[in-house]
């Protein structure tokens, strides 16, 4: 099933669902957005890549700022960057895209990145007709591009949370905060407030078995 212009979501939306349901729907139901360091730093880095120039090295030709559209997942956005690879064959030359995204922090445990990057090359592969078999994600503070394989699991996985987000904007509901450790470096959390909620929620839970109390 593919869905039509008027259901398309931004693609970095994928990435804040990954993160947090709650920041999700912040940003992408109540239009809320907060800046902090972490973000501006994030930002500046966008900034400074997608106002580079397209070069060419002898078999690869760079590309940035790359528009991105997919049907099938819903999602339009941005690549950083997108490398285009010669390949020799029967048929003569041919070019791969290779998206590359750029971070602002290190390599992460999760699939977060991995996730926003295997959407990118699913846009490309629909909107090129070929097949994107990896792509890599940059980090500012390691300063180390790692490669990445696009398998078949990344890319079950990146449907889901494509299906999820689609799902998490029609319904129209923001979750209910919860706090958790990755909340203190979160730039919504003044208007989130998690650990706000989570007292007012205990309070509620005393009161509630103390009004049961014989």
């Amino acid at each position: 099933m593919n869905y039509t212009e008027d259901d398309i979501l931004p693609l970095s939306g994928l990435q804040h669902l990954a993160f947090c349901e709650r920041q999700c729907a912040l940003i992408h139901i109540e239009q809320a957005w907060a800046e902090n360091l972490y973000t501006a730093e994030g930002r500046i880095l966008h900034e400074r890549v997608h106002d580079s120039d397209q070069i060419s090295r002898g078999d690869v030709r760079v590309e940035y700022a790359t528009p991105l559209r997919s049907l099938r997942l819903g999602l339009i956005g941005k690549a950083d960057v997108v490398e285009f690879h010669r390949i020799e064959d029967s048929d003569g030359d041919r070019w791969r895209p290779f998206p590359v995204e750029y971070k602002r922090g290190r390599p992460k445990k999760a699939d977060v990145d991995r996730i926003q990057l295997c959407a990118q090359a699913i846009c490309l592969e629909e909107m090129l007709d070929v097949d994107v078999p990896s792509g890599a994600l940059f980090y500012g503070k390691t300063r180390h591009r790692q490669n990445v394989a696009l398998d078949a699991h990344l890319r079950s996985e990146t449907e889901r949370n494509a299906a999820r987000f689609h799902a998490l904007v029609k319904a129209g509901v923001t979750p209910k905060a919860q706090y958790r450790k990755q909340c203190d470096t979160c730039s919504m959390k003044n208007l989130c407030l998690p650990k706000t909620v989570e007292r007012r929620r205990s309070v509620d839970r005393y009161l509630m078995h103390a009004a049961r109390e014989p």
